[in-house]
């Protein structure tokens, strides 16, 4: 399993001249470092003087990111695992019209399944991108930077696991489903583009000097 690997050794993995671990792991990757920073900043107020009032917030916020850190470590693995089950549908034997079929039909569920496991991710991503908003709003603002970081890694995620959404789509006969997941993938860049904008722009107004 990619997870179990060291970080050097999940590097020099995506490095290397197989296809995966690629960009739609990495971006789950990127969820679970989110949901690690965003846990971070919430210990980091629990039990704090003057954030008496975001003590409770912010113990529901370390119980809704580490279940998510533990999900987006699930999908590193179940992305390049999707992969996998498109690129064996395509070594399936073609010889006879029965078997070219059957190849066809496995091949369009297999892709399916590869766009739905990153809309998962951004599913995910962005329905934890509020929560980020909150801990940067009100946890320890001597780590409001590391809720924004937290923020912009959210949106990479999101963004990363949108575009293998998408390049997924157009082998799709199932016209239907395909619009279905293009028009939910742009309703997902475009929340998760605002909220990472609102937060940036107040956080960087805050450090101005």
């Amino acid at each position: 399993m990619l997870v179990e690997l060291t970080v050097k050794e999940f590097l020099n993995k995506v490095a290397g001249s197989d296809p995966v671990p690629g960009g739609g792991s990495v971006a789950a990757l990127n969820g679970a470092v989110a949901s690690a920073l965003a846990a971070m900043v919430a210990r980091l107020t629990i039990g704090k003087k003057n954030y008496e009032l975001s003590e409770e917030v912010m113990k529901h916020v370390l119980t809704v990111t580490s279940k998510a850190m533990e999900e987006f470590v699930v999908l590193v693995d179940k992305d390049s695992e999707a992969y996998n089950k498109v690129f064996a549908c395509f070594k399936l034997p073609k010889e006879t019209s029965e078997e070219k079929a059957a190849r066809r039909e496995a091949i369009q569920e297999a892709t399916k399944y590869a766009a739905l496991v990153p809309m998962e991710v951004a599913r995910k991503a962005v329905e934890l991108m509020p929560v980020i908003g909150d801990v940067a709003r009100l946890g320890n603002q001597n780590a409001v930077t590391d809720a924004t970081v937290a923020m912009m890694a959210m949106r990479s995620a999101t963004l990363g696991a949108l575009l293998n959404v998408r390049i997924n789509l157009g082998g799709l006969t199932d016209v239907e489903f395909a619009k279905g997941l293009q028009a939910e993938a742009d309703a997902l860049e475009e929340k998760a583009l605002r909220l990472e904008k609102e937060l940036l722009d107040v956080v960087n107004q805050d450090l101005r000097v």
